[in-house]
């Protein structure tokens, strides 16, 4: 079993921690306010009160943060991870930042004789916990085989896709889609609805045909029963959403799918809806087609 740190306890990182915890791991824990990871501690995770006390405590950190800036702010510093960390221990990032910073930081982490992978998820809080989680690793080989084994404790996926930074730029290529098939999946349903269909039915019509993709099924429902805590709301599928076309532009890639979701995206926040998941994409174009949804908390 391994002695694991963990900066940032979210939705999906709490998931995590509590996954490694019931599998025998040691677990040391951050996260900016320490009441939300109250339910960790109960269960017999440690607590630490900086990112640096985290990696001190650890041989592996993972880290799981909203944005390059929080990425940064967690690295740097005298109660950072870069100030902390030392010979022979892994930084494992899960975080969906730019490649361009994590492989900066990963450069710093080497010269301090460590090593440091990106390592974003593919999938939600449900796909976690039905233990069916995809992991992307991005860094040395080496470094790769010593991971894989604690991250296959998160999910029965773990691929190594090249060097640092790749990682990143597969986990903005698939975030990208999951947004793109919101809205084309809210278009029908919408279309289906002001045609004398009930949105319920439409729904799961959609969910069990061609076009019912692993998020369609999890997320369809959502434009019936919106969750309460987001999944993963409006301004950080945006955050991703630019990353994609920043990289895009950079690539010389035309990405115009991605860029109408955006255009949505930033409706939706227009509206009210930055801090509701993403799914609420469907709530945006539903006021524009004239309809009241309720999704959006009114």
């Amino acid at each position: 079993m391994a002695n694991v740190g963990f900066i940032g306890l979210g939705v999906m990182g709490g998931q995590m921690v509590d996954r490694l915890l019931q599998r025998g791991h040691t677990v040391t824990g951050y996260n900016r306010t320490r009441s939300k990871a109250q339910w960790l501690i109960d269960k017999g995770m440690h607590w630490a009160d900086s990112p640096g006390a985290v990696c001190a405590a650890a041989d592996f950190v993972i880290s799981m943060v909203t944005n390059s800036e929080a990425l940064q702010q967690v690295a740097e510093g005298p109660d950072g991870v870069l100030a902390a960390i030392s010979a022979g221990k892994v930084w494992i990032d899960m975080s969906t930042v730019s490649p361009a910073v994590s492989r900066n930081l990963a450069a710093a982490v080497r010269k301090k004789g460590a090593d440091m992978v990106d390592a974003p998820v593919s999938g939600s809080v449900i796909t976690l916990q039905q233990g069916k989680l995809s992991v992307m690793v991005g860094g040395r080989a080496d470094t790769f085989a010593r991971v894989k084994p604690l991250l296959l404790d998160l999910g029965p996926k773990v691929t190594h896709v090249g060097d640092n930074g790749l990682a990143l730029v597969m986990k903005i290529s698939i975030n990208l889609s999951l947004a793109v098939q919101m809205l084309a999946f809210s278009e029908g349903v919408l279309l289906a609805e002001k045609s004398g269909i009930r949105r319920e039915v439409a729904v799961d019509v959609m969910k069990n045909s061609v076009i019912g993709s692993p998020m369609v099924q999890y997320r369809g429902p959502f434009v019936l029963d919106m969750p309460e805590e987001a999944w993963f709301n409006v301004n950080m599928m945006q955050k991703d959403m630019l990353l994609a076309l920043e990289l895009g532009r950079q690539l010389d890639v035309p990405l115009p799918t991605t860029a109408v979701t955006n255009e949505m995206l930033t409706a939706a926040r227009g509206m009210g809806l930055a801090e509701k998941d993403f799914a609420i994409l469907f709530e945006a174009l539903a006021r524009m087609a004239g309809l009241r949804t309720g999704q959006g908390g009114e």
